[in-house]
């Protein structure tokens, strides 16, 4: 579906949610790899989440006026003068601003009410910002077996509801759905789509202690 051709507040937020997936995985993830593409020796570079959730470091539109609002400029200059989780959290901040913006620019014609109900949708995710810097409380939930996290969810009971809504991917960002496969890590206790760290059922049933990519990652270093 072409950019321009977004009309409800379901297509907009279709569209919202996967820029922000690309971006959170640019952030977390990709870290390694957007780091280095971030160099401050090159010219003006923006950070990019694109409709079909990749992610890109590249230089502003050349069009002006361009035909979507553009993200921070520049992000690459502070790259090297600043602590790198701090840059990190810097440039999430910039990115929750720049969705916002390419939502509303696209969400112009709504009415009020829409407006309303665009936003309570967006706010129902955790902003790039808190995944980037993990501010959001990632809560444990019910698993098949209640020896070991890494099993498949059960559905939620009554009790279980309003605590499993405060959970999200730790990947993608996405909120707890009963109907797909999660898996937690054992060692930093995020929750994460099994199909974003690709592990299937069957393999977590082999695992018996589970550790994320980006545990693993540092691990190794």
């Amino acid at each position: 579906m072409a950019s321009s051709s977004l009309r409800t507040v379901e297509e907009i937020f279709k569209d919202y949610n996967a820029r922000r997936s690309a971006l959170v995985r640019a952030l977390t993830y990709d870290v390694d790899d957007f780091y280095s593409q971030c160099d401050p020796d090159k010219e003006n570079l923006c950070l990019y989440g694109h409709p079909n959730e990749a992610w890109e470091v590249a230089l502003p539109a050349e069009e002006v006026p361009s035909e979507l609002p553009e993200p921070a400029l520049g992000i690459n200059f502070a790259r090297d003068g600043m602590n790198k989780k701090d840059w990190l959290s810097l440039v999430a901040v910039h990115s929750d601003c720049w969705l916002l913006s390419v939502a509303f620019y696209f969400g112009a014609r709504l009415n009020r009410n829409e407006r309303k109900r665009l936003f309570s949708m967006m706010n129902d995710l955790p902003t790039v910002f808190e995944v980037v810097t993990g501010q959001k409380p990632v809560k444990d939930k019910p698993t098949v077996e209640s020896g070991s996290k890494s099993r498949n969810s059960t559905k939620p009971n009554e009790d279980d509801k309003e605590e499993q809504g405060d959970t999200f991917c730790g990947s993608c960002g996405g909120g707890y759905n009963s109907d797909e496969f999660w898996i937690g890590c054992d060692n930093c206790e995020r929750w994460y789509h099994g199909k974003c760290v690709k592990i299937t059922p069957a393999k977590a049933e082999m695992i018996k202690v589970y550790k994320c990519p980006s545990c693993q990652k540092k691990a190794r270093q």
